[in-house]
């Protein structure tokens, strides 16, 4: 089948690098899951009355709100809120590409992960996602 020693050579080289390619790529890829899993997005309102925190999936963990807030209508203290934790998962999503381009460079694999995040950062209407 081989014509020559050298050619076995070669093709064991090839199976080898490919071997430690893969290696690398996943010793990699767990540790972006590590540092993904502890990141978190945080973002404050323009007039700094609602502060939100959101884990790594986009859930909600924290909000701060300043007692200046009683000084206005729920209506606007929920609205404020709302676009705070949308401000938050944007935050996240960007500390997330940051960490992706880091860990993986141009990867197929990284676009992937970031594209999976904006999608549950930006739901389809009807659908379902971390930030509403």
């Amino acid at each position: 089948m081989w014509a020559d020693a050298a050619a076995l050579d070669a093709a064991a080289r090839r199976v080898d690098d490919w071997e430690a390619a893969f290696a690398d790529r996943a010793r990699r890829t767990r540790s972006l899951t590590s540092r993904i899993q502890a990141l978190t997005g945080t973002a404050r309102s323009p007039d700094r009355m609602v502060e939100a925190t959101v884990d790594s999936s986009g859930q909600l963990v924290a909000l701060r709100l300043d007692e200046r807030t009683r000084q206005h209508s729920a209506t606007h203290t929920s609205e404020q809120i709302v676009a705070t934790a949308r401000a938050a998962c944007a935050d996240l999503l960007r500390q997330i590409t940051e960490a992706t381009r880091e860990t993986l460079g141009d990867d197929p694999a990284g676009a992937a992960i970031v594209e999976s995040y904006q999608r549950r950062a930006h739901p389809e209407p009807g659908g379902t996602g971390a930030a509403r």
